[in-house]
């Protein structure tokens, strides 16, 4: 494993308590930082924290409400004095269904976490990122949001959207010393392929030209060289991670 120099820094990861959310906090703590997991599962995300060790904190939160992020901002700084990077990696899939048969409540709640959610939790860090004078922010949009998966509109379209927020606030930051990029990874097998229906998973491998799934310790080294200092000449960017899938 490559050595990264997270070395004294704290970072908030969303959607800690499982998947690629844990995966990058390992990783951060491997590279010598510390971690508050924020997931809706509040005894998840404790369980995930102790399995991480002292240098794992965890937390209670709606992403998609914004009083339950700003309480978590103040409980966060209170215990680790600093937010050097925020991954947001909370999200979900949604159903499996043709946009004429989706469901608009789940239509909405796939927004409110993936898209707006995202959001809420930029706009509560930024300010304590601008005032400390560094920050990292990484995004976890998908390859979906670049090319559409059918039969999965509200997925491909919250991503998209992530993508393009990325971009945005990248360009708001580029005169600070801020860096905000996004991740698009290709289908990797976590607990969120519980949400899929056999035949979407099974079309998701069908464009992988490696022919197999992500691993989360290949999607968690990338993020977590994003939320380094190494990372310095780069925001509002995109990163594939698709098994040559996605190549632009």
């Amino acid at each position: 494993m490559n050595q990264l120099d997270f070395q004294g820094r704290h970072a908030v990861v969303t959607g800690g308590a499982t998947g690629l959310g844990l995966g990058v906090a390992r990783r951060l703590i491997e590279s010598g930082g510390s971690v508050t997991l924020w997931d809706r599962d509040g005894d998840a995300a404790a369980k995930a924290a102790a399995s991480l060790g002292d240098k794992a904190f965890a937390l209670a939160v709606d992403v998609s409400q914004q009083p339950s992020v700003a309480k978590a901002v103040v409980a966060t700084l209170a215990h680790g004095k600093r937010i050097d990077a925020l991954v947001n990696s909370a999200g979900i899939t949604g159903p499996n269904t043709s946009v004429w048969d989706y469901p608009v409540e789940a239509w909405r709640q796939v927004m409110d976490v993936n898209l707006t959610g995202l959001f809420i939790c930029c706009r509560e860090v930024v300010p304590h990122m601008r005032t400390q004078g560094w920050g990292r922010i990484v995004n976890i949009a998908s390859v979906a949001g670049k090319e559409g998966n059918p039969n999965a509109s509200a997925y491909s379209a919250s991503k998209a959207g992530v993508i393009a927020l990325t971009k945005s606030l990248g360009k708001e930051l580029a005169d600070t010393s801020i860096r905000v990029n996004c991740v698009t990874p290709a289908a990797v097998k976590t607990a969120i392929f519980d949400q899929m229906t056999e035949q979407h998973i099974a079309y998701m491998l069908s464009k992988i030209p490696m022919g197999r799934f992500g691993q989360v310790q290949e999607i968690a080294a990338m993020v977590a060289w994003l939320c380094t200092e190494d990372c310095s000449f780069t925001t509002g960017a995109t990163f594939d991670l698709s098994g040559g899938r996605s190549t632009y």
